[in-house]
């Protein structure tokens, strides 16, 4: 996937790459709503014979206001452009994102972004995109500029589910903070998905049978802590089920800090090191402490059981699904 950093140096966009279709957003999840806006440039790139980009911004910018409280990233950078390219994307602009940029004028970012840098032919973003100075800029300044410039301009409007309620990255992260993984892959079109490096443990688990996979997610990461259904993919892309634990691990060490333990069914060897995904199918229970080790051995196994039965019956939900777990 080509992924282009704005720097100082402003090096020019590849000839290939210009006067394309540009969707603009955060696209944090990209989920179902997302999804409507990115497949819309898609279609409009596909029929024209053009390039189809993202244009997105990094950090979030609300990590940028609030460096106190960071948001939870449903999808970080490197994770969101690779489902961009699974969707077909020809590459993604991450525009560095901070508080001197914050306060570009709309009429230079059109100028100096749109124009002078991507030469975009189209833009398609939502129907509330607001940018530049104070929010400035908004559907109509983006409408007006785009019959100025001699760039089209699609607004999608917003995306409801099944029960008209709009589709939206907050609310998924609520339902993945009480640990609804079920209901936030329906939002999402796909399975929550983490991907990160594999970390050495205390290897407790190899002592009592369940070895497993250990990860560091970010400490802005809200998911609920508990057992969970996942799927398991490694960097060579080969798919394992698996029980996951998440949280403290109250039985052995309530004090240390969160940590998804994966225990990949039917799986030996050395996984130190490799960058895997762990993507979450439904929520088993909450953590527990047991009384003693044997306790909390006859309890894993359950989970196990449990686990496999699940996602022995699974069926992908999407594209993206079966591109991140199937």
């Amino acid at each position: 996937m080509t992924v282009f950093h704005r720097n100082e140096t402003r090096e020019p966009l590849p000839e290939h790459l210009r006067a394309g279709v540009i969707a603009i957003g955060n696209f944090d999840g990209v989920h179902r709503g997302h999804q409507s806006v990115l497949q819309r440039a898609l279609d409009i790139a596909n029929a024209r014979g053009v390039p189809a980009l993202v244009l997105t911004f990094e950090p979030h910018p609300r990590t940028v206001f609030r460096p106190d409280q960071p948001v939870f990233r449903l999808t970080p950078a490197h994770l969101k452009a690779r489902i961009l390219e699974g969707m077909g994307f020809s590459a993604v602009i991450e525009y560095p994102f901070n508080r001197q940029f914050s306060q570009t004028a709309a009429a230079d970012f059109v100028r100096q972004v749109l124009m002078d840098w991507l030469h975009a032919s189209h833009i398609v973003t939502g129907f509330d995109f607001h940018f530049g100075r104070g929010r400035e800029g908004g559907p109509a300044f983006l409408m007006a500029a785009g019959e100025e410039n001699g760039f089209g301009v699609t607004l999608v409007d917003a995306f409801r589910d099944e029960n008209a309620e709009v589709i939206s990255s907050s609310r998924i992260r609520e339902l993945l903070a009480k640990g609804d993984v079920a209901e936030a892959a329906g939002l999402l079109g796909y399975r929550y998905t983490v991907e990160t490096q594999v970390i050495g443990g205390k290897k407790l688990g190899r002592t009592l049978g369940f070895p497993t996979a250990n990860m560091q997610l970010p400490p802005e990461v809200e998911l609920r802590t508990g057992i969970y259904a996942v799927r398991y993919r490694r960097a060579d892309g080969t798919l394992f089920d698996g029980v996951a634990s998440f949280g403290r691990r109250p039985t052995v060490d309530s004090n240390g800090a969160p940590l998804l333990e994966t225990f990949v069914f039917d799986f030996s060897g050395d996984l130190y090191g490799e960058t895997c995904t762990v993507s979450f199918f439904e929520h088993l229970r909450d953590e527990l402490k047991f009384d003693g080790l044997d306790a909390l051995v006859v309890q894993m196994k359950r989970d196990e059981e449990e686990a496999r039965a699940l996602l022995s019956g699974v069926r992908p939900l999407g594209a993206i699904d079966r591109m991140l777990c199937f």
